[in-house]
C-alpha cells in the first residue's frame, strides 16, 4: 500500500511526546509524506484545534501511535470502523503492541514508506451488558474483558453459557474474557496461557477460583458467551481493556463474542512476537549474578 498520508496520535500525558512528535513530523515532511494531528496533541504542541480522531482514521493512510500498549487499545477501540493500519512508538521499552522503539523509528520508518513491511491482524471482542431496566451498554475490546468483584467482601458467581449450553458457576474473585492479544495481559498474571495473536480464538480465565478444578479454558472464535452475575451484595465491575469501567449488578447478563471489527497492527521490521515474548518475559537470559560471575 502507497503511504502519502499519516495521521499522529500521542500521549499527552509523556511530556516528552511532544518533542519526539514534532521531529517525526518534519522528517516526514521532507520524506514528501504528509501528517496530521489528531486535536488533543494538536492543541498541546501549537493550540491547533486539529482532527478529531474519526476523521483522522478516515483521512490517514496509517495511524502513528506515540505512547505505549495503552494508547494502542485506545486508539484501536476508537478507529475500529476504519480498518486503518497502527504503527505503535514506545515512548519506554518496546512493548507487546508497541513494538518499535523511538531510537528506532527512522529506520523502521524506511522500511515502511517503502512497503517493506508486515502487518498482523488482531481479533476484537464485542460485549454487551443488559440492565434490568432495560438499557443496554456496547462495548469492543483488543485485550479483554474483566469482571471483577471490586470492593465487594465476598466472591462473586458467575453463571457462564457458551453458546446457550450452561458451563459452570465459576465462584471465583472474577472473570477474565480474553483474546489472544490479550493473553499477555491481566489474563497471563492470573496463570493464563500466552496464546499467538495469529490464532483467533476466546480465553476464559477464572481470578482465584474458590474451586481449584476452574481452570483457563480456550474456546472457539465463533463461541457467544453469556455470563449472569450472582451476588449477595451490590454488584460487580466490568472493566473494559483496562480502561473504561461499568456496573453489573446481581442478576444482570452479559455477552461477550468475537466481534467483526479488527485491528491491523505493523509489525517492527527489527524483532518477530518470539523476540518479544522473550525479552519481556525474561526467557533464556542470564540472572545478573551470573553475567557478572
Amino acid at each position: 500500500m502507497s503511504i502519502k498520508k499519516i495521521g499522529i496520535i500521542a500521549n499527552i500525558a509523556k511530556e516528552s511526546s511532544f518533542d519526539d512528535v514534532l521531529r517525526f513530523a518534519k522528517w516526514l515532511l521532507k520524506q514528501g509524506i504528509e501528517s496530521y494531528f489528531e486535536e488533543e496533541i494538536a492543541r498541546k504542541i501549537s493550540g491547533n484545534m486539529g482532527i478529531d480522531i474519526n476523521n483522522l482514521a478516515s483521512q490517514a493512510d496509517l495511524l502513528v501511535v506515540f505512547g505505549g500498549d495503552g494508547t494502542i487499545l485506545r486508539t484501536a477501540r476508537a478507529v475500529k470502523e476504519f480498518h486503518v493500519p497502527i504503527v505503535g512508538i514506545n515512548l519506554g521499552g518496546f512493548g507487546y503492541l508497541t513494538e518499535i522503539n523511538l531510537n528506532e523509528m527512522y529506520t523502521a520508518f524506511d522500511f515502511i514508506l517503502s512497503g517493506d513491511y508486515q502487518t498482523e491482524t488482531r481479533m476484537m471482542l464485542d460485549v454487551e451488558l443488559n440492565h434490568d431496566n432495560g438499557t443496554s451498554i456496547e462495548g469492543t475490546v483488543l485485550n479483554d474483558v474483566v469482571i471483577n468483584r471490586g470492593n465487594l467482601s465476598r466472591i462473586v458467581q458467575l453463571e457462564t453459557m457458551v453458546d446457550d449450553r450452561y458451563l459452570t458457576t465459576f465462584k471465583a474473585d472474577g472473570l477474565i474474557v480474553s483474546t489472544p492479544t490479550g493473553s499477555t495481559a491481566y489474563s497471563l498474571s492470573a496463570g493464563g496461557p500466552i496464546v499467538f495473536p495469529q490464532q483467533d480464538s476466546i480465553i476464559m480465565n477464572p481470578i482465584c477460583p474458590h474451586t481449584l478444578t476452574n481452570r483457563p479454558l480456550i474456546l472457539p472464535e465463533g463461541s457467544k458467551i453469556k455470563i449472569v452475575l450472582w451476588t449477595k451484595e451490590h454488584g460487580a465491575t466490568i472493566t473494559l481493556d483496562g480502561q473504561v469501567s461499568f456496573t453489573l449488578v446481581s442478576g444482570e447478563a452479559m455477552t461477550i463474542k468475537k466481534s467483526k471489527h479488527a485491528t491491523t497492527l505493523v509489525s517492527s521490521p527489527h524483532r518477530d512476537y518470539l523476540e518479544i515474548l522473550r525479552t519481556k518475559l525474561g526467557w533464556g537470559m542470564l540472572p545478573a549474578a551470573a553475567k557478572k560471575g
